[in-house]
């Protein structure tokens, strides 16, 4: 299939702008089905503005533990559960390394 140069219109700034026929060709190889609905600028901005708003890539929530080894204080990134032991980063280690031999 021979993919031709379109002219496009951005949704956000009203641009027109081009998707090539690389772009295009790159998209069906991907299997994406949707055409990009905005320019380069935009879909940057967009991603930016998502990036710092803590969507998508940003800091993950952690939350305070003791490990159930040592007693060290430490971070997990998920809220721990009594009935689950919680490892600071050097014990999991361990235990995964044993568990591995």
């Amino acid at each position: 299939m021979a993919f031709v140069d379109k002219t496009m219109v951005c949704k956000d700034c009203g641009a027109e702008f081009v998707f090539t026929a690389g772009e295009q060709e790159f998209y069906a190889e991907k299997g994406f089905q949707n055409e990009p609905t905005r320019c380069r600028d935009c879909r940057t901005s967009r991603k930016r503005s998502r990036n710092d708003s803590g969507m998508g890539g940003g800091a993950r929530q952690m939350y305070d533990a003791v490990c159930a080894d040592c007693g060290a204080p430490t971070q997990v990134p998920f809220k721990p559960r009594e009935e689950r032991p919680v490892y600071c980063r050097d014990c999991f280690e361990a235990h995964r390394n044993a568990a591995v031999k």
